[in-house]
């Protein structure tokens, strides 16, 4: 390629730490570097380097290398090929390793000093981490769909309520972790290494059910603690339909003039190959990012805009959603936006303005089914089909609906919304989801945001407690970031509901809520002023390299109700079809099937199974694992199993089982 650096790729490179643990690494290395050092990008991952994230890394990091940067992708200890078992999430160890890597590429020969760090999800997650240690050769990041708080933003709680995700991505990570090193790589060790990661992995989900409030396990990590322990620039990148959609945000927030905010209209993927799009020319502005900030170059992009977010406009549910209309805005400076405020008016209609002072209220009583909210989506989605929020009318007919009159102009959001209003509960506490809705002309219901609330959480997260019955108390709901044109001749609605399921699992008990709509204000933040701006979309439409597939892939997601047994079921079904690798010879496939069940009106009923089935082969070798993870609960207690079984062509080699009962803190 004219004007490129030519490079070439170590498949596995073993880097050996000062405990003696050798992790394996895979290195994109640009031509010559020996004699014209380089800066280099590092990122660390659980996710297996040679058949997990190759097919990202290959649409990545040979861009980077062509560049003039190195990209040095390395497996943490207990995934792919490295050596030792994972010991959780973020964990002092694994951020000391991370510490201790990025000194060790800023020292070889081939290194100008200069390091980075990326990542998107687990990588975002721990770059903006390592950023806060400092270790002195990393000089930038560059974080993607992460957070810089664990606790309300990220896969297990969220403002005090519990995520169901919690199970889902403790029976991935032990379906993960339980896959063999490739013995093409590591050689006669790659059994001996299996087993030991089979017998020694945890379940991570009995360690999260033990911290249901923001405790010092979900401080560590959380750079939100003290923003200022990160002293270098941030690159901080997510996606309206991806849960992670508040850190963009809050980074610029918290750190000030050192971060730059990209919010786009995609899920869980890297902005050149996410949908729906457009999409974003990520590996053109990485560039860009690294030049600058690791080998000095005066490329400008310190000056773009602070914030730049895709303002989606008149979107439309629908089973796939390949293009979402809106536009590009800049803004140089973020600042707290100014709030348009609404108000319920005597009629029960939301009104902008002022309330009009009110002698008595106006209380309105909730007790939603408890199956509402099968429309919610995931919480972080990976496809943009059923995986995120479908048409909300079915969810609005178990909820408290209040919306506007029809819009005689279009009002333009970006940030959260908050809702403030007096409640009242007989009981300790629940549930309260509340719901930002464009309403289309023709009734088709778009959610915009939402935000939840345990009411046992309404005064911080650290020390929750019991309200007290049946007096009224003022409860503010903070909604997840947006950024929306709600067009002249729809509506906005309201939606207030005491379930969300599958999305928050049930409190023990169902009071319902009663809300007194005379003090209802609902803020929401205006646009305000801004820079029309274009975002360069990819040079190349189709970034991702094709493998060979050998069975196609499949994805379903359905409800059903069984009206004699009173029960409503959310299946999931995802096989990603089996495929290999180019010159590898290995061939993979993962199949997911999940199942979360509740009667409408028995919290208590609430249970969910995520069973993960892993395959590895190859002419003559071939590994299966199951791994099986179940949450089901008591009015005091939360239980959770687990079983992982593990075979060797037609032999079952191990087997191991998990229980937890965890006593239910407010929650």
């Amino acid at each position: 390629m004219p004007g490129k650096r030519p490079f070439t790729v170590i498949e596995n490179e073993w880097i050996t730490l000062a405990d003696g643990t050798r992790l394996a690494a895979r290195i994109w290395m640009p031509e010559n570097a020996e004699n014209d050092p380089v800066p280099a990008v590092f990122e660390f991952l659980p996710y297996r380097k040679h058949d997990g994230t190759c097919l990202r890394d290959d649409s990545t990091y040979p861009e980077f290398a062509a560049a003039g940067i190195a990209g040095v992708r390395v497996d943490i200890r207990g995934s792919g090929e490295s050596d030792g078992v994972i010991d959780g999430e973020y964990t002092p160890l694994e951020l000391a390793n991370a510490c201790e890597l990025i000194a060790w590429i800023a020292a070889q020969p081939w290194s100008n000093g200069g390091v980075g760090m990326m990542g998107i999800s687990w990588g975002g997650f721990n770059c903006l981490q390592v950023a806060a240690l400092r270790p002195p050769a990393l000089k930038a990041v560059i974080s993607i769909a992460s957070t810089v708080d664990r606790y309300n933003d990220d896969i297990h709680y969220k403002n005090g309520t519990h995520l169901s995700a919690q199970l889902s991505w403790a029976a991935t990570m032990l379906a993960y972790q339980s896959r063999s090193p490739d013995p093409a790589l590591v050689g006669e060790r790659w059994r001996e290494m299996w087993l030991e990661r089979l017998e020694k992995e945890p379940y991570f989900m009995e360690e999260w059910l033990t911290h249901q409030r923001r405790d010092a396990f979900w401080k560590h990590g959380s750079i939100a603690e003290n923003f200022n322990d990160v002293r270098i620039p941030a690159l901080v990148i997510s996606g309206w339909a991806d849960g992670y959609r508040n850190t963009p945000l809050k980074a610029v927030e918290g750190l000030g003039d050192k971060a730059k905010a990209l919010i786009g209209p995609w899920v869980h993927k890297y902005p050149h190959f996410a949908w729906p799009k457009p999409r974003a020319d990520f590996l053109g502005e990485a560039i860009r990012w690294w030049s600058r900030w690791l080998r000095g170059e005066e490329n400008g992009i310190e000056a773009m805009p602070q914030v730049r977010a895709y303002i989606m406009d008149d979107i439309r549910p629908a089973p796939r959603r390949d293009f979402d209309k809106g536009f590009w805005i800049g803004k140089q400076r973020w600042s707290e936006p100014e709030a348009a405020n609404f108000y319920v008016d005597q009629f029960g209609t939301l009104v902008g303005g002022n309330p009009i002072p009110s002698a008595k209220g106006h209380d309105r009583y909730i007790r939603s089914p408890l199956d509402t909210g099968t429309a919610s989506g995931e919480f972080f989605t990976l496809k943009p089909d059923a995986e995120m929020a479908l048409d909300q009318r079915g969810d609005d007919a178990g909820s408290m609906v209040l919306e506007t009159t029809v819009l005689d102009e279009d009002i333009d959001i970006l940030g959260r919304p908050v809702l403030a209003v007096e409640v009242a509960c007989d009981g300790d506490w629940a549930n309260l989801c509340a719901r930002l809705v464009d309403v289309h002309p023709d009734g088709t219901a778009t959610r915009v945001s939402f935000g939840v609330l345990n009411l046992a959480h309404r005064d911080g997260h650290e020390n929750p407690k019991a309200i007290t019955r049946n007096e009224k108390t003022t409860i503010r709901i903070e909604f997840d970031a947006c950024g929306y044109r709600f067009r002249k001749g729809h509506r906005i609605r309201l939606s207030i509901s005491t379930a969300y399921w599958p999305m928050i699992l049930p409190a023990p008990t169902d009071p319902g809520v009663t809300l007194d709509l005379a003090s209802l204000g609902l803020a929401l933040p205006k646009l305000g002023a801004h820079e029309k701006i274009t975002v360069k979309e990819p040079d190349n439409p189709d970034p991702l390299p094709k493998y060979l597939e050998h069975t196609s892939g499949t994805t379903r997601r359905w409800v059903t109700k069984d009206m004699t047994a009173n029960r409503t079921d959310y299946h999931i079904h995802e096989d990603t079809g089996l495929s290999e690798r180019p010159g590898t010879g290995l061939s993979t496939r993962q199949l997911r099937e999940e199942l979360w069940s509740i009667s409408p009106d028995d919290p208590l009923s609430m249970s969910g199974q995520s069973t993960w089935t892993c395959d590895m082969q190859r002419d003559g070798w071939f590994l299966r694992t199951v791994s099986t993870a179940r949450l089901s609960c008591t009015a005091q207690e939360w239980v959770t199993t687990a079983e992982l079984v593990a075979y060797e062509g037609e032999n079952e080699v191990f087997r191991k089982a998990f229980e937890k009962r965890a006593p239910r803190d407010f929650m």
